[in-house]
C-alpha cells in the first residue's frame, strides 16, 4: 500500500480563498527560473561593486590631486592649507570634508569654511572671512571687530575701518556689541565716511564722519529703517543728522 503523497502546497483550485489563491500564485512565481535566475545575476554584481568600491577607497584611483583655496583676502593660503591638513595622494572617499571645514573655520580670522569633493581628484575649500567694521584702541594694539562682534585680531585695522570709543569696550559689552550692530547695518556709503563711532550707551550711538558732520543714531531699534534715510538725509545743509526717530528726521 503506498502512502499519499505529501506536498507543502495545497492545490490551487477556484475553491481555496482569493487571498490565499494569491499568496501560493507569488510564491510560485518567485521560486520559479525567472526568480532563479535573478538571484544568480545579483551575487556577482553585488560583488563586483563591492570590490569597485574597495578599489576606490584604499587604492590611489581617485586620489586627491589638487586643492583648490577660495575666498582668501587678508588669510595666508598656506597657513589655511597647513590647517587644512589633506593629505595628497588619499582617497576621494576618505577625506572628511567636515572635519577640515571645522579646522579651516576655527582659524581667527575666518567666518567660515566650506569643503567639497570635486570629482575625480580635486577638493575645493571656499573661505569666508572675517571683515572688520570697527575697531579700538588698547596698550597691546587695535583690537579689531567683525559684523558679530567678535574680536578675531590685535594688529592695525584696515584703512577707512572707524575707531570705536566707548567706555569699557570689548566683545562682552553690551554697548560695544550695539555700536558693532549700528556699523555693520549702515550702509556702505555712510560707513566709508565714518571717522569714529561713539557709543555711549546702548541707545546712544552716534556716526562721527570725517567732513565734521555728525550722525546721531540712536539706539539699534529700526535700524534698517535709518540705513534707507539716513544717506538723503545726508544730502541737506548741516551738521548734525538725527535719525534716531527715522519717521521725523531731523537735521541742525
Amino acid at each position: 500500500m503506498t502512502s499519499p503523497e505529501v506536498t507543502d502546497e495545497p492545490d490551487l483550485d477556484e475553491t481555496a480563498p482569493r487571498t490565499l489563491r494569491s499568496r501560493i500564485a507569488d510564491r510560485r512565481r518567485s521560486t520559479g527560473p525567472g526568480g532563479r535566475r535573478l538571484l544568480v545575476w545579483s551575487v556577482p554584481t553585488v560583488a563586483v561593486l563591492v570590490i569597485v568600491f574597495a578599489v576606490a577607497y584604499f587604492t590611489p584611483l581617485l586620489a586627491v590631486r589638487s586643492i583648490r583655496i577660495e575666498g582668501l583676502t587678508s588669510v595666508p593660503e598656506q597657513q589655511v592649507r597647513d590647517v587644512a591638513d589633506i593629505p595628497s595622494g588619499q582617497s576621494m572617499l576618505r577625506i572628511d570634508t567636515d572635519a577640515i571645514a571645522g579646522r579651516v573655520a576655527a582659524l581667527p580670522k575666518v567666518r567660515s569654511a566650506r569643503v567639497r569633493r570635486i570629482f575625480p581628484a580635486t577638493v575645493r575649500v571656499s573661505v569666508q572671512e572675517r571683515r572688520a567694521v570697527v575697531f579700538y584702541d588698547s596698550p597691546q594694539g587695535q583690537h579689531v571687530l567683525d559684523g558679530d562682534g567678535v574680536e578675531f585680531a590685535i594688529e592695525p585695522a584696515p584703512p577707512g575701518v572707524p575707531r570705536l570709543t566707548t567706555d569699557h569696550p570689548g566683545s562682552a559689552d553690551p554697548v560695544t556689541r550695539a555700536a558693532v550692530r549700528v556699523a555693520a547695518v549702515a550702509p556702505p556709503a555712510l560707513l566709508a565716511q565714518v571717522g569714529e563711532v561713539v557709543a555711549r550707551s546702548v541707545s546712544n550711538i552716534e556716526l562721527k564722519l570725517r567732513d565734521g558732520r555728525t550722525v546721531d543714531w540712536g539706539g539699534v531699534d529700526d535700524s534698517e529703517r535709518k540705513a534707507a534715510v539716513v544717506l538723503p538725509a545726508l544730502t541737506r545743509e548741516g551738521t548734525v543728522f538725527d535719525v534716531s526717530s527715522p519717521d521725523l528726521v531731523t537735521v541742525k
